[in-house]
């Protein structure tokens, strides 16, 4: 079994995102899929911290730190790009503007519940942040992470053992060993990493799953 790597994880989530669509990429890995959508294809990346039109990350050495995304990692701006007010972002989020916003997630349960911003570890972040107003506000929300965690732990779950960021607000899941739909139905294998059978997939899952 050869799990995907960031890389290849960021390239499966850009391959559903269609043209002239409007997503936001959350902080951590889901900022690698602006890396790899394809140049021919017409997609506007927003960010919270308020920048509608991102391209990939810079070259090394080619950085702008006036020009950063909700991470603090510097971006590109694509031509007819542009950046504004805080509010006017937020507005844009929490007005249902947002066609697909991609998440990082610490669990997300059967139902969709998404639970995103913190562990109970001393050093976790204080607060959710704009993670809710994605969550809720996007009209599609898709979750990119690991299958399991490094202890081997379920992150696809019955129910969040974590706080929530949103309730039944999640879509689509992609991980290092799979493509899971959240449907009214429960959860829906679409596809899985080459050497791996269902049956250890659903071994490695905490919820139960269908195939496609």
């Amino acid at each position: 079994m050869q799990r995907l790597s960031r890389d290849q994880m960021a390239a499966r989530v850009a391959r559903d995102i269609p043209e002239g669509a409007y997503v936001n990429l959350g902080i951590g890995m889901p900022t690698l899929v602006a890396n790899h959508l394809p140049a021919e294809r017409e997609i506007f990346l927003h960010s919270e911290n308020g920048i509608l039109g991102m391209g990939p990350a810079p070259a090394r050495g080619q950085e702008d730190w006036d020009l950063v995304n909700a991470g603090k990692q510097p971006v590109t701006l694509l031509t007819g790009g542009a950046f504004f007010h805080h509010a006017d972002s937020f507005a844009m989020m929490r007005g249902g503007h947002l066609d697909i916003c991609v998440l990082g997630a610490f669990q997300v349960s059967a139902g969709g519940d998404l639970a995103n911003w913190h562990t109970g570890e001393p050093d976790a972040i204080p607060a959710v942040g704009g993670a809710m107003d994605l969550a809720i506000g996007a009209r599609r929300t898709f979750v990119m992470m690991e299958h399991v965690t490094k202890r081997g732990e379920h992150r696809i779950v019955p129910s969040c053992t974590y706080p929530l960021t949103g309730i039944g607000c999640v879509a689509r899941i992609y991980t290092d060993l799979a493509v899971v739909d959240v449907t009214p139905q429960g959860l829906v294998a679409l596809e899985w990493v080459e050497g791996l059978s269902f049956e250890a997939l659903q071994s490695l899952t905490g919820a139960p799953l269908r195939r496609a």
